[in-house]
């Protein structure tokens, strides 16, 4: 077994957390109000973000493997979130919209990498055991490309 992605956390008060990466400075996180003051993002955007992150990240190296130039996205992600038989919230569901830079007759290949960006995604098809989550892709017309 191979580890990656070792991070180091140290309580910085209340439910602050100062987060070391092992690169240039640390990110502070806290829980929302009224747990927390909601100075950083909590733990649920940090598992949003990361899904959204790998995503994008696997989308733009499939479409450079068919030889496109950068094509510029914008990602947007949320997570549902809903109480369990405990009346404990889980989450439920996490959606990511990809809007691309591009149209989609001016992208090489795209059936190709959309068909298999997602397979490549570490951090998605890991949650997805447990969360689903629902990927969308728009080119910059705002055609839906994926459902």
């Amino acid at each position: 077994m191979e580890t990656v992605g070792r991070v180091n956390l140290t309580l910085a008060g209340g439910l602050r957390f100062s987060i070391d990466f092992g690169c240039e400075g640390a990110l502070t996180t806290d829980a929302s109000p009224p747990l927390g003051t909601g100075t950083g993002p909590d733990s649920e955007q940090l598992l949003v973000a990361a899904v959204a992150n790998c995503l994008a990240a696997s989308l733009a190296v499939s479409l450079r493997k068919y030889k496109n130039n950068d094509v510029p996205m914008n990602v947007s992600a949320i997570a549902r979130v809903s109480r369990n038989d405990q009346g404990r919230p889980r989450m439920v569901g996490v959606s990511v919209d990809i809007r691309l830079g591009a149209a989609e007759g001016d992208i090489r290949f795209l059936d190709r990498s959309l068909a298999q960006f997602e397979d490549f995604c570490v951090v998605t098809q890991s949650v997805r055991g447990a969360i689903p989550v629902e990927v969308r892709i728009f080119d910059v017309a705002g055609a839906l490309l994926t459902a």
